[in-house]
């Protein structure tokens, strides 16, 4: 496969005529004539004076900073030259607070260079570690080939991260792969297709559309003046207007397989959406949706169960959500969690790739968000894979959700040996909407005119109008935002019980 030159991204990347180079000459110290000559030589066919270029420009008329490789010279590899360079340019898009874009192509540590050159990758790791710290946006773009310490270190860090197509990706090239172990790795495993397949990156993008792809990115993380909330709030705070329901009739409509889900809410948002494909660490799942996208002009994270799939919510499931989360809270984005599963997976699987651990940690780093958090019980609310991605400061609830610690069926048998005393435990339980609201567990409903089913559209109009009011009122209130009152909120439901 071919190799897209550094100059030649830039050429398709950035907006004609925004490209400022920020970079200085090299400089290498006492270097043996042999490296000398290679460096002389990587100069002249590359067209580059090192293995990355540094600079400023604008995608979508936005202002960015990038760090490219040149795979043209010396194979991509850092060197302590290229790695000074490279820390340079993280720390002046840093200061100068830019989403920063990050193309490597690199074969890894410069072999003239030895150990010292392969422990520099900690050395920009820190760097941009730093300028995540800053809740700035770290995006990467892995060209052909990308292996060794890059790909294992910095190369490896976005919050968001696409490749070339094609792009052979991995650990360690395929010939080192052979050499050392005896054995080569079956065919595709090190392309940007099957890593975005398997969870490991976020998609494949050819080049030619990433200054689109990378435009929607910057213009979902760096919007204008939030408006306010622009429809009027549906929300209803108190029982008394509700016409009252029967626990298992609500049960039985949110279990109709044409009830509107979270993947029909994700086609009623905006067009410039970016859905990730994975939890980043090669856990991948379709029972679990997470979305970069904006509500009402105001960037969030979306992570939401999607009851249409046949997959289960499993460890992989959560493992996605909980990515979510984590981009959430680094890059200070609101959080949007939809509830609707009839339960978590109950497989020698799921238990051997601790599936209680796995809804703790996904419960423990929710409560723990120090960003604005807003969860919906869409439809069902069962067991511990909705107890996941329930806590919230605002929690509302669709008229006909509920909420069980077990499937009805469940806790039927438990108590009575059978299935048939479950509408009666579910109506004992309390776990409809307006039982929710009284013990106040939620914080509001959405009505449902009757139902879901018979009106989708109005329905999820209706939904994200309560998102946009509850996450104003978050905005407006920043004292009821965050881990500590979260924390009093849950501890008071406590005491109160």
């Amino acid at each position: 496969m071919a190799h897209t030159s550094a100059h030649e991204f830039l050429r398709i990347v950035l907006d004609k005529g925004s490209h400022i180079s920020w970079d200085t000459p090299p400089e290498y110290g006492d270097i043996s004539e042999d490296y000398a000559a290679s460096l002389a030589r990587a100069r002249e066919r590359s067209g580059v004076d090192e293995a990355v270029i540094t600079g400023e420009g604008t995608i979508g008329g936005r202002p960015v900073a990038y760090v490219v490789s040149e795979f043209g010279f010396l194979g991509g590899s850092i060197g302590a030259a290229t790695a000074k360079r490279i820390i340079a340019g993280i720390h002046r898009a840093t200061e100068r607070r830019l989403p920063l874009i990050i193309s490597p192509s690199s074969g890894g540590t410069r072999m003239q260079e030895g150990t010292k050159a392969f422990t520099l990758m900690i050395s920009i790791t820190t760097a941009v570690y730093r300028h995540k710290d800053k809740k700035l946006p770290f995006l990467v773009y892995l060209r052909n080939p990308t292996t060794g310490g890059v790909m294992a270190s910095w190369g490896s860090s976005g919050h968001i991260t696409f490749a070339e197509p094609g792009a052979l990706l991995g650990f360690l090239g395929p010939r080192v792969v052979e050499l050392v172990t005896g054995a080569p790795l079956p065919e595709g495993v090190q392309t940007g297709e099957n890593l975005a397949r398997v969870g490991v990156i976020d998609g494949v993008v050819p080049v030619e559309q990433l200054n689109e792809t990378v435009a929607q990115l910057i213009d979902i993380l760096t919007p204008g003046a939030v408006p306010p909330a622009p429809r009027e709030d549906p929300v209803i705070h108190d029982v008394a207007p509700l016409t009252p329901r029967d626990a298992w009739e609500a049960i039985t409509t949110t279990r109709d397989p044409a009830r509107p889900t979270v993947s029909d809410l994700l086609t009623t948002l905006p067009a410039n959406t970016i859905m990730l494909s994975g939890s980043g660490d090669g856990r991948r799942s379709d029972a679990v949706k997470v979305a970069l996208t904006q509500i009402s002009g105001r960037p969030v994270m979306l992570i939401g169960q999607d009851r249409s799939v046949s997959e289960h919510l499993g460890t992989n499931a959560l493992r996605m959500a909980r990515r979510g989360i984590g981009l959430s809270k680094a890059l200070n984005l609101p959080l949007v969690s939809i509830i609707d599963t009839d339960g978590a997976e109950m497989t020698r699987e799921a238990e051997e790739k601790g599936m209680a651990g796995s809804i703790a940690r996904t419960l423990g780093e929710l409560v723990d968000a120090d960003v604005p958090t807003v969860s919906v019980i869409l439809g069902q609310g069962c067991g511990g894979g909705a107890l996941a991605m329930l806590p919230s400061d605002r929690v509302l609830c669709a008229e006909n959700a509920w909420l069980s610690p077990l499937p009805p069926e469940g806790a039927s048998a438990i108590l009575y040996r059978d299935t048939e005393h479950a509408a009666e435990m579910m109506e004992y339980h309390g776990v409809k909407a307006t039982d929710l609201l009284a013990e106040g567990i939620i914080d509001g409903i959405i009505p449902e005119r009757p139902d879901a089913k018979s009106e989708p559209a109005d329905f999820l109009a209706r939904v994200l109008a309560a998102i946009e009011a509850t996450l104003q009122r978050l905005h407006t209130a920043p004292d009821r935002v965050g881990r500590e009152q979260r924390f009093a909120h849950y501890e008071q439901l406590a005491a109160n019980s």
